[in-house]
């Protein structure tokens, strides 16, 4: 247990270093993607608890990186989407070549197989 949170503590140190987001951050921004989606998705698409969630979108709202818009049909709804230094930001991430723990690096190559068509 302790190596797998070094492990990630050590991916969170770079991501935090070179992007200025943290790992929690950062899994919304890739949540989000170019959607408008409702918080309650983005709980459940990262696995965060409901009230971690919203603590995380404030802190990315601040930072002007995601905006909320109300919903067309229901004006009950708020839906996220990242705003254009979102995007940015987000395709920055993807490009990066991090320099993965090696604990951590067969999760990176099962998820890279996923993604080739």
């Amino acid at each position: 247990m302790r190596e797998l949170f070094a492990a990630l503590s050590c991916l969170e140190k770079e991501l935090t270093n070179t992007h200025g987001v943290n790992l929690n951050e950062t899994m919304i921004l890739c949540a989000l993607g170019n959607e408008h989606v409702a918080a309650s998705e983005i709980a459940h698409r990262t696995g965060m608890l409901p009230s971690h969630t919203s603590k995380v979108i404030g802190a990315l709202e601040r930072q002007g990186l995601i905006e909320r818009q109300l919903g067309k049909q229901d004006k009950r709804k708020i839906y996220l989407s990242l705003t254009k230094e979102g995007k940015s930001l987000l395709e920055k991430i993807k490009v990066h070549e991090f320099d993965i723990p090696d604990l951590l690096k067969p999760l990176f190559k099962k998820h890279h197989k996923q993604q080739v068509p």
